[in-house]
């Protein structure tokens, strides 16, 4: 017997595209892991146990009560697997879209995805937005009513603003109070001792963490050939024009000693690092997210 958070496609309809979209990706991926048909959710009860007076009336297994002539509670299974916290930037060099769509755009397809998935696990998820600031912020639940409420946000929200992930990564460490996963999806444009710090942080505090690193095709190879005008995402009316052909090896350089730089002190501070292009599958953010799950036993 089980208690039913199945979502279907006309009920999803409801709630926008991201929804739906989340869905497909999921059950697709699914799919392709167990090779049979995905079923949708399901939340089992732990078990019954003898009615006492102060229980709630509707949790009575009133099938149970034909059969035996006996009050039974079903107790569900309240504590979930994992806690999990998804962290989307959504500062404005997240909105750079290139050939593919853009790195927010992306993000949002990842995280609407994972929290599916997670709820799938039986896993309680939240959402935190930011760029300078925290924009919006849920805690982690495991209910339907509550991915809804994550994958509306997803699908609100704008990147804008100017980024500043450090010192909101070290106030989120500070506020979460039981050990947990933290998912963060960024392209960590910022100093790279200072988000490490940060991280490191999180780790402190005893979560585990899975880094993102959500990149454009065009951020990582620089294709332009022509004089370009570049505009800066993070700051309203700021444009210049340039010679891509001057700026490609030094970019280049810039730009790989960056990304190394990330990816190696990452890994020295155990956080799971995971480079994402935005013209790459999202069902890969799908595998890391269902291996590290299964690691943990």
């Amino acid at each position: 017997m089980s208690a039913s958070v199945h979502f279907d496609p006309s009920s999803l309809s409801r709630y926008g595209r991201l929804a739906l979209v989340a869905r497909q990706l999921v059950e697709g991926f699914l799919t392709g892991v167990h090779k049979s048909p995905y079923k949708g959710f399901s939340v089992e009860f732990a078990e019954h146990r003898q009615y006492y007076p102060g229980d709630e009336i509707r949790h009575i297994d009133w099938r149970a009560y034909g059969k035996t002539d006996r009050y039974y509670i079903k107790e569900y299974e309240e504590e979930t697997n994992l806690k999990a916290h998804l962290l989307v930037d959504a500062s404005g060099s997240m909105g750079y879209k290139g050939k593919t769509q853009s790195k927010f755009e992306y993000a949002q397809h990842v995280a609407a995805s994972l929290a599916y998935l997670m709820l799938h696990q039986r896993d309680a998820v939240g959402l935190m937005l930011h760029d300078t600031k925290i924009r919006h912020m849920l805690p982690p639940k495991a209910s339907a009513k509550h991915l809804l409420q994550i994958l509306n946000l997803l699908q609100e929200a704008r990147p804008e603003g100017e980024t500043s992930m450090a010192p909101l990564w070290h106030h989120m460490a500070d506020q979460l109070k039981r050990r947990g996963l933290v998912v963060i999806l960024s392209d960590c444009f910022d100093k790279v001792g200072e988000l490490i710090r940060a991280l490191q942080h999180f780790r402190h505090k005893r979560h585990e963490v899975l880094l993102f690193h959500v990149l454009a095709p065009e951020e990582m190879e620089f294709p332009f050939s022509r004089w370009t005008e570049f505009r800066n995402l993070e700051v309203s009316g700021h444009r210049v024009k340039v010679d891509p052909q001057r700026l490609r090896k030094e970019y280049l350089k810039n730009f790989n000693t960056f990304c190394q730089q990330l990816r190696e002190q990452a890994g020295q501070a155990m956080v799971d690092y995971h480079l994402l292009r935005t013209d790459q599958p999202v069902e890969r953010a799908l595998g890391v997210y269902l291996t590290r799950r299964q690691s943990r036993g």
